[in-house]
């Protein structure tokens, strides 16, 4: 990256402290605190900046020079992207969870396969949602009853039509669905191609191969298989429904067809010599798009024999055959649940020193992802029942959306309910030690406060209680995973029992009434949720406000490239990681030496790009971390990515020249090796027990003589006012501009 016409070079010679930011950042100015900026290099996506010469205050501590990298603006986008990022948002998690598998060969490509088979039962259940509004609830039930389409002229003109010619019509409303997500899959995003990094290195930590390969061939041949997937699930549900006429020959050997198609997108998903590698060879690109193309043409071909084969429809109920697909396609899911927690409990427990919930990260997104699209498509076809049946008589009543979606509710939320329960009683066990750990940190921190602090000492030890509870969470996750797993396999008893309010009033003798309206106000508390965040995504998209809430999400979890879901949002490390190598790459060319500084997210960015840096150029490199959740979160979440084998291979390629600040107020970050004090021996030896340096929160509990109030309690805020902050700067720097060090010639 060079600057361009107008833009700045850096000088020659000097330290430059290069701040990257976390997530909901408001900008560079906020980054280097500095009122006005420039930009020179980068974007208006992503881009780096530097104060307005001139500015008395342009430079840092110990005389750095101050530039921000600001990349927030890359996982955004416009009102539309943000909504389809909404409901697409159980297949971006799904992506996240094919990252947390374990770091063995055998382990690793069993998850892979599993999350693989996932993504595809996800993308059939949103074509089964969309075939349950179109095909069982108005093409078959509504357009049936005079009364459900008389005062509706929009359905009105389909009425007393063949029943092939409705079923054919209004399977165009799923084909549609999954054409426009497929022309959106395919449309070109933001070029990544000439932010590679300009040295590669041979071999490395994984970590590192972040932004380093080319996911499009991998995403083309999942696509393809996923659109197979699509157009055959919901050919089985129009040739279900023909079935239960009769199954003459033709219509069997369609079946066979379907299932065939089906069984071929399963199997070339948990190969990955088949969709992984050898990314240039066009004979895997075809075997994908034959698929693809066979299951396009079977549509075709179930359309035109349903349109011109004889058959006479026997109507009544929900469209045959549809409930059952639906029932056993989330059983099915409830397995594939099950054998991945089986895979990673199984492989946790083999490996010392770790305990088996925290390598079940997996799993946890793995079942939210589950959870979240079975919501989502069980919400989207009650309320499209509901709106149907408004007018309708009670003797023309139309019988309403599969039971399957019913017991999806009620497994959802009583996964929630019980996990929510759950957390209650661990945060009133637990509180009492908790407490006794924040008091001894506060009275270890201020031994002797005035009286009129006890307000405020309150409020430090609450931050800490609350901060530690963030520990227990791993467990609660895995709890919400099997629950929702077990309300899956519920779903089964669609077929045997008609209501869950029935089946619990036999069994617990609580009214099925009482049942039944509190699945039915969970439902619009859902559909409430999911509509609050549709406005919020259609007004507010760019705000503060929803990026802190929504947008946190999107940037955590699309900062891994796309591996199980081809319809997920794309990653933006791929552009941010190499584009931070090679920033920092022209400056060490330049003469400078970099003060790589990432805080809370910003961290990992920069931690995955010190790992790609030659070491000629890592020789010219500090790094200073902060709020960080590299050990605290990622550590437990992706072991097979960050472990402590990664992170002593960070300090070893910097020389050590690292440091991590850390608070015990902070419910996010934390220490990376070691969390004592200063006054307190560390618990690692070697070059790893000088990286973590603890700061007290807040510094006083009292006013300053100058000010009218007390320093604020930071928690997991920024930390660059923070006078440890610039002391750390200070230090780095002075290392990096120690003697000896020449600039090195491009």
């Amino acid at each position: 990256m060079t600057a361009g016409p107008g833009r700045a070079q850096a000088p020659s010679g000097e330290v430059v402290e290069l701040r990257v930011h976390g997530v909901s950042s408001a900008g560079a100015a906020e980054v280097l605190g500095r009122p006005l900026v420039r930009q020179v290099a980068g974007d208006r996506s992503a881009g780096f900046y530097r104060p307005r010469p001139g500015l008395a205050d342009a430079q840092g501590a110990g005389g750095v020079t101050l530039e921000a990298y600001q990349w927030n603006d890359l996982p955004s986008g416009t009102a539309l992207r943000t909504l389809s990022l909404l409901f697409l948002m159980p297949f971006m998690l799904l992506n996240v969870a094919v990252w947390m598998r374990p770091g063995d060969a055998v382990g690793g490509a069993v998850v892979r396969a599993l999350c693989r088979v996932l993504g595809l039962s996800l993308t059939a259940l949103y074509v089964l949602a969309g075939a349950g509004v179109a095909l069982d609830l108005v093409a078959w039930q509504c357009l049936s009853v005079p009364a459900c389409i008389s005062d509706r002229e929009w359905l009105s003109w389909m009425g007393g039509r063949p029943v092939g010619l409705r079923l054919v019509v209004l399977a165009l409303v799923p084909t549609a669905a999954v054409s426009l997500v497929w022309w959106g899959a395919r449309r070109p995003g933001r070029s990544f191609t000439a932010f590679r990094a300009p040295e590669r290195a041979s071999a490395g930590p994984p970590l590192s191969t972040i932004g380093q390969w080319d996911t499009e061939p991998l995403m083309g041949r999942l696509r393809s298989i996923h659109i197979a997937a699509a157009f055959a699930t919901l050919d089985g549900c129009l040739l279900a429904a023909r079935a239960a006429q009769g199954v003459p020959p033709t219509v069997a050997a369609l079946l066979a067809v379907t299932g065939a198609v089906l069984l071929a997108c399963v199997v070339l998903v948990c190969v990955p010599p088949l969709v992984d590698r050898a990314p240039t060879d066009p004979r895997r690109d075809r075997v994908a798009r034959a698929l693809r193309a066979t299951a396009v043409g079977l549509t075709v071909v179930v359309a035109g024999y349903l349109l011109f084969a004889p058959v006479r429809w026997r109507t009544g109920g929900g469209l045959p055959g549809y409930g059952s697909i639906l029932t056993w396609l989330l059983v099915t899911h409830a397995v594939l649940l099950g054998g991945l927690g089986a895979v990673l409990l199984w492989h946790r427990l083999r490996v010392r020193g770790h305990q088996p919930p925290n390598g079940l990260g997996a799993l946890v997104v793995a079942a939210a992802a589950g959870g979240l699209a079975v919501a989502y498509s069980a919400e989207l076809v009650q309320r499209t029942a509901d709106l149907l049946d408004r007018g309708v008589s009670p003797a023309d009543d139309i019988p309403g959306p599969a039971r399957a979606y019913t017991w999806a509710i009620y497994g959802f939320f009583r996964a929630l309910l019980v996990t929510l329960a759950a957390a209650a009683v661990v945060a009133l066990v637990s509180r009492r030690r908790r407490i006794r750990a924040a008091q001894a940190v506060v009275e270890r921190d201020f031994p002797a406060p005035p009286a009129e602090a006890a307000p405020r000492l309150r409020q430090v030890r609450t931050m800490i209680v609350r901060a530690r509870f963030t520990d227990l969470l791993v467990p609660l996750a895995v709890l919400f995973a099997v629950m929702a797993g077990a309300g899956a396999a519920t779903t089964a008893m669609a077929l045997v029992r008609p209501e869950p309010g029935e089946a619990l009033e036999r069994r617990t003798h609580v009214p099925a009434e009482l049942v039944m309206f509190g699945i039915e106000v969970g439902g619009v508390a859902l559909s409430a949720a999911v509509l609050a965040l549709v406005v919020a995504g259609i007004f507010a998209y760019r705000s503060p406000g929803f990026r802190h809430h929504v947008g946190v999400l999107f940037d955590l979890a699309t900062f891994w490239p796309r591996a199980a879901h081809p319809f997920a949002p794309p990653c933006y490390a791929e552009r941010a990681v190499p584009e931070l190598a090679r920033r920092i790459t022209y400056l060490v060319r330049s003469g400078n030496g970099v003060l790589l500084s990432g805080y809370s997210h910003g961290s990992v960015l920069v931690a995955a790009t010190v790992l790609q840096l030659p070491a000629e150029i890592s020789a010219r490199v500090a790094l200073l971390t902060y709020s960080s959740p590299l050990r605290r979160l990622y550590a437990r979440l992706f072991p097979a990515y960050v472990g402590d084998e990664m992170l002593r291979g960070i300090g070893g390629r910097l020389g050590w020249r690292w440091r991590n600040l850390w608070r015990d107020t902070d419910a996010l970050g934390g220490w990376i090796f070691s969390p004592h004090r200063a006054d307190e021996p560390a618990r690692v030896t070697g070059p790893e027990a000088t990286v973590d340096r603890r700061l007290r929160d807040p510094e006083s509990l009292v006013a300053p003589p100058w000010d009218s109030v007390p320093p604020p309690i930071k928690g997991h805020l920024p930390s660059e006012d923070d006078p440890a902050y610039a002391e750390t700067v200070r230090d780095l720097a002075g290392r990096l501009r120690a003697p000896g060090r020449d600039a090195i010639e491009p």
